[in-house]
């Protein structure tokens, strides 16, 4: 990867997941650890790719702003439920008061599972049980019932010790495409880079379209990702040496 975007840096487009790929993982979402040279070197990267880079997350926009924050990148959240263009312009989606509702039955039923953490996205929820694996098999069917309330405007998605209910039409491969239908990623070939499952709809993407697919940690038959990098600081070394080369 490195070597093809000093070689061709106006020919590709960079597609980027957070958690678990530019920042380490840790044991609850708002225990991360962003390093303090990282939003320095993403505007960096940005520029010698005139723009063409991208964050793609489950995380909620406004959320990973704060992340970076000032920088304002390109970034799909929530699973591409919400993206921002690079001309700035937003597309959001909405959190129903059903769904507010949802959410707050999700808190109580939960309340005493000890090491459950249900996190509240606005137009998503996700249940956390890294720190309690014992309740996984009692986490999921507590969130396939709630999915079944929510209606099939919505979808169950798994992730590292994670359920998550989303929109059902959010997809981190869509976000990918639709971004490469606008300038300045338009007539790019992406290089899509993440960890988890969620990341999947992106690699099978950026394959389709001649692009390269990256996945942070061991190498597994199951996944669609053409390459591996070991850790979230390797990729943050690879970021580094482009920024300053």
């Amino acid at each position: 990867m490195l070597s093809l975007l000093r070689a061709e840096p106006q020919a590709f487009a960079l597609f980027l997941d957070i958690d678990g790929t530019l920042i380490d993982l840790a044991e609850t979402p708002d225990a991360i650890v962003v390093p303090d040279d990282l939003a320095k070197h993403l505007q960096a990267v940005s520029g010698k790719l005139s723009g063409a880079l991208a964050l793609v997350t489950g995380r909620a926009v406004s959320y990973a702003d704060k992340l970076f924050e000032p920088l304002l990148l390109p970034i799909a959240g929530l699973h591409g439920a919400e993206r921002r263009r690079a001309n700035g312009h937003m597309d959001s989606v909405d959190c129903s008061a059903d769904f507010a509702t949802l959410k707050r039955s999700l808190q109580r039923v939960t309340a005493d599972w000890t090491g459950v953490l249900i996190e509240d996205k606005g137009a998503a929820v996700a249940a956390h049980y890294r720190q309690a694996p014992q309740w996984q098999s009692s986490l999921e069917a507590v969130m396939r019932s709630a999915l079944e309330e929510a209606g099939s405007d919505f979808a169950l998605q798994r992730g590292k010790m994670v359920f998550e209910i989303r929109p059902a039409r959010a997809s981190k491969g869509a976000a990918l495409r639709a971004f490469l239908e606008e300038e300045p990623f338009a007539g790019r070939r992406p290089i899509a880079i993440g960890d988890d499952l969620t990341d999947e709809a992106m690699f099978k993407a950026a394959n389709e379209l001649g692009g390269l697919s990256i996945r942070i940690g061991a190498p597994t038959d199951e996944t669609a990702a053409q390459e591996t990098l070991a850790s979230p600081e390797a990729l943050r070394t690879i970021l580094k040496q482009l920024a300053t080369s």
